[in-house]
């Protein structure tokens, strides 16, 4: 595949390649705290908890979360791919604010799987989750400073402490 030889990622959406910005030390420093806690959750569980290497794929669009968790077996033979996420976490870049508020919100709402969607900011300590309720339909609850949300996939409560932890 030419994505492996070129040692760059891009997602693929609408028969389009976009290459991807290179992160910050502050958005990876998030990135892995979440992940970090994410997968201390998931020990010993079903649920596995993957980072910015692994695409998840929506039809025929491919993305690359910061983070995404899986308690299915998967449902493709690739090892680089998932197809069924029940949380997936984005970092919120300055340069792709409008790609992660619109586009890949709607994607990810198209994901049956999907339960939670959380937007984390870079730069201010808030984040946006976007969670599929009792009712089937989609929900938005913003946290700033301090607090916690309760992320089912896989059994957890996230502390914004949790996620800036060190910056």
């Amino acid at each position: 595949m030419m994505e492996e030889r070129s040692g760059a990622q891009h997602q693929y959406v609408g028969g389009m390649l976009y290459a991807m910005a290179y992160s910050t030390v502050r958005h990876n420093r998030i990135a892995f705290n979440t992940s970090r806690k994410l997968a201390d959750a998931g020990d010993d569980g079903p649920c596995r908890v993957y980072i910015s290497d692994v695409r998840v794929q929506i039809g025929t669009v491919y993305y690359y979360p910061e983070v995404m968790v899986a308690c299915e077996p998967p449902e493709t033979e690739n090892p680089r791919l998932r197809t069924n996420p029940c949380l997936v976490v984005e970092v919120l870049p300055a340069s792709s604010e409008s790609i992660v508020r619109r586009e890949k919100l709607l994607a990810y709402r198209g994901v049956s799987t999907v339960e939670t969607y959380l937007i984390i900011h870079q730069d201010m300590r808030r984040f946006e989750r976007h969670y599929r309720g009792d009712d089937d339909d989609w929900h938005r609850a913003d946290h700033v400073r301090d607090g916690y949300i309760p992320v089912p996939c896989p059994g957890l409560k996230l502390t914004l402490e949790d996620i800036y932890r060190e910056l």
